[in-house]
């Protein structure tokens, strides 16, 4: 996978936390900590498929920053402590793709880089496995050229496990990130979902059950 992803963020410890993250997934990363040194580093390079963009920056703040990055053709996720509603209006109509606020789930972060590169066309269209073939933007998918119906948080499962593949997902971040549930405990909804995928693909043996923490698609790299 060869994505590049530009980090803005002037907090060490996060930047780091992200950027590793974003390493850990297979994306090219780059990791800016001021607003300025930003500004010069996109004039030189700036073939980045996406941006991760603080907007309380020393120099130029995010918001400064945006009118560039657009420029560039370079889609904006905010990733802020600012989370009232006129910055989020105010950051949205300016043009970024997505808008968070901190604290935040590494593995939401994730999904929500996921969405924009697939709805810009940023990631390959099928996904491999054995085979099945995960058509990610038609959204379907394919067992022996046989089209499987899933519905639709059954796809967006399988893709996020497909998306990580040979990574053990815990429960609980799939509820996070999938359906956007914070809470511990309830689990069955993670559980039946990836039953019927399995089900449906006779995935039994690819995605495997991790004691007490989750699941992990296995496939060859």
């Amino acid at each position: 996978m060869d994505i590049k992803i530009l980090v803005i963020e002037d907090e060490e410890a996060i930047n780091s936390v992200i950027s590793m993250s974003l390493r850990a997934t297979g994306y090219q990363v780059t990791s800016c900590f001021d607003g300025d040194a930003a500004s010069a580093s996109l004039a030189k390079r700036h073939d980045y498929s996406l941006a991760v963009v603080d907007i309380m920056l020393p120099g130029k703040d995010g918001f400064a920053l945006l009118p560039e990055l657009r420029s560039y053709g370079i889609p904006v996720i905010f990733l802020t402590a600012r989370g009232d509603l006129a910055d989020k209006v105010r950051g949205l109509t300016q043009g970024a793709e997505d808008y968070m606020t901190k604290p935040f789930e590494m593995l939401e972060l994730l999904v929500r880089i996921d969405k924009i590169l697939n709805r810009n066309s940023t990631y390959d269209a099928d996904i491999c496995i054995r085979d099945v073939v995960i058509h990610t933007q038609r959204r379907t998918v394919t067992k022996n050229g046989k089209e499987i119906h899933l519905k639709p948080m059954e796809f967006d499962c399988l893709v996020m496990l497909a998306r990580n593949k040979n990574k053990a997902l815990t429960r609980s971040q799939l509820l996070g990130a999938l359906w956007g549930m914070e809470f511990e405990g309830e689990t069955r909804t993670v559980d039946a979902h990836i039953g019927r995928i399995r089900r449906k693909l006779g995935f039994e043996d690819v995605i495997r059950t991790i004691p007490r923490v989750g699941y992990r698609l296995e496939a060859e790299e």
